[in-house]
């Protein structure tokens, strides 16, 4: 984003909008004399949104708060109407968790003057002894150790604060004039790195490296799969995953970790 505004001369501005909504929810919209929207943000809500971060229970967050993304009924025209032959599942989907609003299914906050921020799905939000952390922000802090070439964030059961951070990483191979480092340094200076970076509120102690990560052919991380391997679950894997035999080595590695001691074998 950077070099593009250094070398173009223009602004690059960031906007949201979803399969559903058929054109953007929030923007930048400079033509309609919009002030320019924060650095980062998605914009915006265009005419005819009314976007808020909503807590579990319905309550509206505060400003800068994460929650769950919602847009106030009524949807202005040109929103899906319903699914294919499927019109009950469309109302229970996207209209019955939060009455009254549209469920977009994402997290992120909305500021004081009302620019939206997306930083992830819902489902890869954790709640961490009652904060709401993004795991792939977690990630992206995982991704600025040098060593680190790919990782994975999922949240983790824990008796005490509902959800710990579980990273699973894969190591990049030393260059010829680097030293061997073994996973347990690279472990404890991710650790530390989150500390710095986030703070001791995301409780971020396990993790450990692994040969790869678990992911879509199209490059999307299973985190699901993963977060569902932990906890015990049966999983099943997508026919569009990349490569289903990670997943002895996952296994072996979330149960080095405690985790996953009684977890059956992944199924397609």
């Amino acid at each position: 984003m950077n070099w593009a505004e250094r070398v173009f001369g223009v602004p690059v501005l960031n906007h949201w909008w979803q399969t559903e909504s058929g054109s953007a929810i929030t923007a930048a919209c400079r033509g309609l004399g919009v002030r320019a929207p924060p650095p980062h943000s998605a914009g915006y809500p265009v005419p005819g949104y009314d976007v808020l971060a909503l807590r579990a229970d319905g309550s509206e967050c505060a400003a800068g708060e994460v929650g769950r993304l919602v847009c106030r009924l009524p949807l202005p025209p040109g929103f899906a109407s319903t699914l294919w032959q499927a019109d009950q599942r469309f109302e229970d989907t996207y209209f019955k968790a939060y009455p009254g609003y549209y469920d977009t299914q994402d997290a992120g906050w909305v500021s004081a003057e009302r620019a939206v921020w997306v930083v992830a799905r819902a489902d890869d939000v954790i709640n961490v002894a009652g904060h709401r952390l993004s795991t792939a922000a977690l990630e992206d802090v995982v991704l600025r150790h040098a060593r680190v070439a790919d990782a994975v964030v999922v949240g983790a059961p824990d008796a005490t604060k509902g959800d710990v951070p579980l990273c699973l990483y894969v190591m990049r191979p030393p260059m010829d004039h680097e030293e061997i480092i073994p996973e347990s340094t690279v472990t404890q200076e991710l650790i530390a790195l989150v500390r710095h970076l986030i703070g001791p509120i995301a409780a971020f102690r396990k993790a450990a490296a692994v040969a790869a990560v678990p992911r879509t052919r199209s490059g999307k991380a299973l985190r699901g799969a993963v977060a569902r391997l932990a906890r015990s679950l049966p999983v099943t894997l997508p026919a569009t995953i990349e490569d289903a035999s990670v997943f002895a080595e996952i296994k072996q590695a979330l149960q080095r970790l405690g985790y996953a001691q009684d977890a059956p074998d992944p199924t397609f």
